[in-house]
């Protein structure tokens, strides 16, 4: 049984982001005739219950069967979501080629052993089976007995193989079963027909409902509300309809120029043919021309090329890819270059701008990946496909649309059983009955929800920052972390050249000074400035990161083509050259050729260039980066002994340091320059000296920061820059106030005796003369005692030490989290990897970046605000055009309000259908019900115009320092509405009772004519007959009664207090009275009503279908609709609102949050060895994943729950007050 279990479902894309179970099934006849006789039967309800459910449908027709054998499988999401796919299993036949293909089993189809076709045709039948999940074709792999992607080339391949199995070219019989099997290489969005769309939002379980409703209403007559609530979603689907075929055909113009480009490729044995880029298969050749727009993934090599990549990192830098070295072993070829195989990599969708030959011919790739496999179809595939969100407020929404419906299903069987008991004929029970069902679901609650984000949404584009997924609006309310990327977010873009601080004879000499407005004199360190970047001419205008540019202008050199002058020693006729300007100082050297690049990444945190100087036979190596990182591959007597003093003292006050460092290279020949490893190269340097840069706080920072901060909102700082740069620039920008401590954490990685370790580091700051910090780390004993500081210390820490914490300390990483401020030196791999466990710390994360190498960060967290206007901001829900911080609380702010607008608006509802259930409840217990007009003015006159307006309240100017609440579901919420109902309940059953005491008082439906007789002052018998009957009223004077006219005043007024009692104002919005519109509306429906009570206008009367009462009887029921407002608000705004109240019952009960960060904020402070100061730690033999400090805790002391505390929780709304 095991194993057929085992057969019958596995996993898709195991270990990625996108991981599916997959089950097969096989469709068997009998059933499918039964489904189909069921769909007749019950007039095709079945076949939509099947496609709101497709589990339901595949469970129905199909009975499971191995994997191999299936002809239908259903995939199911790992999330929590856990949602359902149904897809079609595909055969495809290669006999159809029109060339013979080998049929024995031991002949490979294609020349590449490691690829999945060979073992996913079965021969000699020479067919395969497949499905398309997403966009992405996976094919039976017949020997691992799993669906595996194809459409690349497998990761297994070595630089050996990519450069022989593919260099040349494939054969075109290859290329034709690898189009068949693989598919085009095409990214298509195909434009959505309206109908298709259509019928999708008809669908809608909401919108089938309120269809029945809307035709139950129509034929009883109550065509107004039901045609207002037609127009109105009619509106909103039409609405909703052209957004979506914009956003298709927005997307499909995106990338339909990218399945048009015309490409040249080199076939095996047949030489170049040009083609269209669809028919691009993984393994083609592809030549280079020149400018080009890449239409596929693709492995640079022979040659190198420079191109943009801002479709996919939002930075329109030229970046240098150089050519995969032909290495001989067999090691993955990703693994070949470590984390730095993208240098290598020409991505789909970016441009390339300017191609360098080799001299062997022209600039050479080979396809990797094709369609949806590239890097530009993983993005539209992340568009086509979002990532549902996880709010609770949507999950409790829909419960409680399921408790709504089941009153409603009370009401029901209610009116069922009062109409039967009378002998009220079948149909006219059957519809009284479904009509009570229909009254507990506002049909205007959809748009009503969908109001107050549009409303949200306009108010942010205001403020210029544009939102592509309007549902994260109301998230943003929930909001309590937001992480910043330091450069271009919290500083100035740009940098500003302060010195250099060159060294000889291993000390550091005297500075030199930029703002002086000397030429920096020849040296090696001006070489290496001149010469080691990765800037490039592009007609005429020199282009490149920012930072090598700023660093080549303080040189004043110039940049030129290379031409016949200098052109020697066999170089390349593409190589830059570089040689003075003008304002240079004198140089010995006319000019250096730039011969090869090992370009920067961000992972290596350095980059280096082979270069030429003129009038010599040898090569030099120049490389720049991170000074911790360059001193790693310098000479120990080359670096001075007070590097990491004079390193810490511009660091500490906000400089950017770059080391610079440089070598002889002994070698004769062109060509061992263009094969040499980087690794060979980057050894045995000298040590040049620093580069020192400014970078300035934006003037925005600081007062944002400090806006955060007074909200209790935490703010982390995560960059690619130096530890001790950005400390300064927290401290600088107040992310560290004054007077806190910070803790560098530095973790290593296990050696061969010693296991990992991590080292605890107190940082203290002194005054040094007047108006200078000089921080230091403290290497002695703890300055501070151990039970001080509280949560005023924060965690310092780099990527490198994170990675290895994360390894080997699991246990510690939400210990650090719930208190780390700074992380520098972060990858952007490691960048999305921190918001994931704030995430999973039940932190609501906002990731602020400029896009550069934050996609991934932006992508994963809540909240992800992107300051750059490229393409790569598709990556982030929210874009900002102004480039600064502001557009954080901006966009908190909004969410609140948009989220408190939800709650009132859903709670307002809520209470609505609960006001008519009570009324209409106690109108059937005489057979009677609300007249049209009356509904009508209930529903349009007040609950739609509410709806519609309730949420345009703007978002309050200041940030209060606590959320709103985050679930529906949520004690005072869940209180505000029965106590509510219970008032409704109370005072209308005693208005119900009462009346029916009163002297004047006429049961009018049983004594009708006597009635009608004693009516002529105020009326004939011919109009009330034809009121009675003209309305569409099921049956006759089952509307005219003194009830009624008791009883609608009360909800009317009620209707209208519980829209005021539930606008709130502060602290998220502004005062109710700033919301014209709606006050106006409120007051005039208030005057309305109050003047239909009370007037004595035969027209009203006939019309509203009421029966003229005593004034005192008004005056009575005016008052008990005032007392019961003044009982609501009171209880409304005095106790569930009043936050000191619910924090104090949460004391006095002991409740506590269940949140992650706030359990272990419990915790630590409870622990008195917590935080470590100066101290290290080791791990231990990794069981349970614990580490061991051996002079502060034993293993009696490790918390058995910490593992536990891991899991993901939901949170309470009273434990987040």
């Amino acid at each position: 049984m095991e194993n057929s279990k085992g057969d019958h479902q596995a996993l898709l894309n195991q270990g990625d982001e996108n991981e599916l179970e997959v089950f097969g099934y096989r469709t068997q006849k009998l059933r499918r005739a039964l489904c189909l006789l069921a769909s007749v039967l019950t007039g095709g309800a079945l076949l939509l219950v099947f496609y709101w459910r497709p589990q339901w449908s595949v469970w129905a027709h199909c009975i499971p069967c191995p994997l191999q054998e299936a002809d239908t499988v259903l995939l199911r999401t790992v999330d929590e979501f856990q949602r359902y796919i149904r897809k079609k299993v595909i055969c495809l036949c290669l006999s159809t080629l029109k060339f013979p293909l080998s049929k024995n089993p031991e002949e490979p189809l294609v020349a590449d052993h490691h690829s999945i076709i060979n073992q996913a045709v079965l021969k000699p039948e020479l067919k395969l089976r497949c499905i398309q999940v997403q966009k992405i074709r996976y094919v039976w792999d017949n020997s691992e007995k799993q669906f595996k992607k194809v459409g690349l080339l497998e990761d297994s391949n070595s630089c050996y193989d990519i450069h022989h199995t593919f260099g040349l070219g494939l054969t075109s019989e290859e290329q034709e079963v690898r189009r068949l099997v693989c598919g085009p290489n095409a990214i298509e969005v195909e434009i959505q027909p309206i109908w298709k769309l259509l019928v999708k939002q008809v669908l809608n379980p909401f919108y089938v409902f309120q269809a029945f409703t809307l035709t139950l209403w129509l034929s009883q007559g109550y065509i107004e509300y039901s045609v207002a609530i037609i127009i109105l979603s009619v509106i909103s689907i039409v609405l909703t309809v052209y957004d979506l075929r914009q956003q298709s055909v927005k997307l499909h113009n995106l990338v339909e120029d990218h399945n048009k480009v015309q490409v040249t490729i080199n076939i095996k044995d047949k030489g170049l043919q040009h083609l269209e880029s669809r028919l691009l298969v993984p393994g083609d050749a592809l030549i280079l021309p020149g400018k080009f727009s890449l239409p596929c993934d693709a492995v640079l090599i022979d040659g190198s090329c420079v191109v943009n990549e801002s479709m996919l990192t939002g930075e329109s830098i030229p970046v240098a890819k150089t050519p995969l070295p032909q290495t001989e072993n067999t090691m993955p070829w990703k693994s070949h270059s470590l984390e730095d195989y993208r240098r290598h990599v020409l991505f789909c969708g970016t441009e390339v701008i300017q191609v360098k030959p080799s001299g062997q011919g022209p600039v050479r790739a080979v396809v990797l990946q094709t369609g949806y496999n590239t890097a530009k179809g993983d993005l539209v595939r992340s568009i086509l496909y979002p990532r549902p969100l996880n709010f609770k407020l949507y999950s409790d929404a829909f419960k409680f649309m399921v408790f709504l419906a089941c009153l409603g299903v009370v009401g029901f069987l209610y009116a069922l059983g009062v109409y039967m008991y009378h002998g009220v004929p079948p149909r006219d029970t059957a519809t009284m009955s479904l009509l009570l069902l229909t009254v507990t679901v506002p049909p205007v609650l959809p748009a009503a929800l969908t109001t107050g984000i549009v409303y949200a949404q306009k108010r942010l584009k205001k403020k210029k920052i544009f939102c592509i997924s309007p549902q994260r609006i109301n998230m943003c309310g929930q909001i309590n972390l937001v992480c910043f990327d330091k450069t271009g977010t919290l500083t100035e873009d740009g940098l500003d050249l302060w010195g250099t601080v060159p060294t000889a004879d291993n000390c550091f000499q005297e500075v030199h000074s930029f703002a002086s407005g000397r030429a920096l004199p020849w040296s090696p360190l001006c070489a290496a400035m001149a010469s080691c970047h990765s800037l490039i001419l592009l007609e005429g205008t020199i282009q490149g990161d920012p930072l090598d540019l700023k660093m080549f202008e303080g040189t004043a050199w110039k940049m030129e083509d290379c031409n016949v002058d200098y052109c020697k020693f066999g170089m390349s006729d593409s190589s830059t050259i570089i040689k003075p300007g003008p304002k240079a100082s004198q140089s010995p050297v006319k000019a250096i050729t730039i011969l090869r690049q090992f370009p920067f990444s961000s992972s290596l945190q350095r980059m280096s260039v082979i270069a030429q100087l003129t009038g010599e036979d040898h090569f030099h190596v120049y490389m720049k980066g991170a000074p911790e990182m360059v001193t790693r591959f310098c000479r120990s007597e080359t670096v001075p002994q007070n590097f990491s003093q004079e390193l810490r003292n511009y660091t500490i006050q906000g400089f950017r340091v770059i080391a610079l460092a440089h070598k002889a290279l002994k070698m004769g020949k062109i060509s061992e320059v263009e094969s040499i490893a980087r690794d060979k190269v980057e050894s045995e340097l000298t040590f040049l000296g620093l580069l020192i840069m400014e970078n300035r706080l934006k003037k925005e920072t600081k007062p944002v920061l400090k806006e955060l901060s007074e909200a209790c909102i935490r703010t982390v700082m995560i960059t690619g820059d130096n530890l001790q740069t950005a400390i300064t620039v927290a401290k600088n920008s107040e992310m560290i106030p004054r007077g806190s401590q910070v803790i560098l954490v530095e973790a290593n990685e296990p050696e061969e005796f010693v296991p990992a370790s991590v080292t605890w580091q107190l940082v203290e700051s002194q005054e040094n003369g007047p108006g200078k910090n000089e921080t230091y780390i403290n290497i002695g004993s703890n300055s501070v005692p151990a039970g001080e500081g509280g949560s005023c210390y924060h965690f310092a820490m780099t990527g490198k030490s994170y990675q290895v914490i994360f390894q080997h300390f699991n246990s510690l990483l939400p210990k650090i989290l719930v208190n780390g401020t700074i992380f520098a030196r972060m990858s952007p791999g490691q960048k999305s990897s921190l918001v994931e466990e704030f995430q999973k710390l039940n932190y609501y994360v906002g990731m602020c970046g400029d896009g550069a190498n934050d996609c991934g960060a932006l992508k994963m967290a809540h909240a992800g605000i992107s300051l750059s206007e490229q393409e790569a901001s598709v990556a982030s829900p929210f874009t900002s055009k102004t480039a600064n911080i502001e557009c954080v609380p901006h966009l908190i702010k909004e969410g609140r309000a948009a989220l408190v607008s939800s709650f009132g608006v859903f709670k307002y509802l809520t209470m609505y259908a609960i006001i008519q259930f009570i009324g209409t409840s106690l109108l059937y217990w005489q057979l009677q019900l609300f007249g049209n007009y009356q509904y009508l003015m209930q529903d349009v006159a007040i609950t739609l115009m509410v709806c519609l307006t309730m949420s345009s309240t703007h978002a309050h100017p200041k940030l209060a320092p606590y959320r709103p609440a985050g679930h529906l579901l949520s004690p005072p919420l869940l209180l505000s509405i029965f106590l509510n109902s219970c008032f409704t309940l109370i005072v209308q059953i005693c208005a119900f009772l009462c009346v029916k005491q009163q002297p004047w008082y006429c049961d009018v439906s049983r004594y009708r004519e006597c009635f009608l007789a004693n009516q002529n002052n105020f009326s004939t018998n011919v109009s009330l007959e034809r009121n009675w009957t003209g309305n569409a009223t099921l049956i006759p004077g089952s509307i005219l009664s003194f009830e009624t006219t008791t009883l609608w005043p009360i909800a009317t007024v009620n209707c209208i207090t519980t829209a005021f009692v539930f606008s709130k104002g502060k602290p998220f919005r502004k005062p109710i009275y700033t919301n014209y519109v709606f006050s106006f509306l409120l007051i005039s429906a208030l005057g309305l009503t109050i003047f239909i009570l009370f007037t004595d206008s035969q027209v009203v009367y006939r019309g509203m279908e009421f029966i003229p009462t005593i004034t005192s009887w008004r005056v009575l029921i005016l008052v008990a609709a005032l007392i019961q407002f003044c009982v609501a608000y009171f209880v409304e705004d005095a106790i569930l609102q009043n936050r000191e109240l619910w924090l104090l019952i949460k004391k006095k009960s002991g409740f506590y949050s269940k949140s992650q960060y706030k359990s272990w904020q419990r915790k630590l402070a409870e622990d008195s060895t917590w935080p470590p100061r100066n101290r290290t730690d080791y791990s231990g033999d990794g069981k349970n994943g614990f580490y061991i400090n051996q002079g502060y805790e034993s293993s009696e002391q490790i918390p058995r729950g910490k593992l536990e505390l891991r899991g993901q929780t939901t949170e309470h709304f009273w434990t987040r007050l």
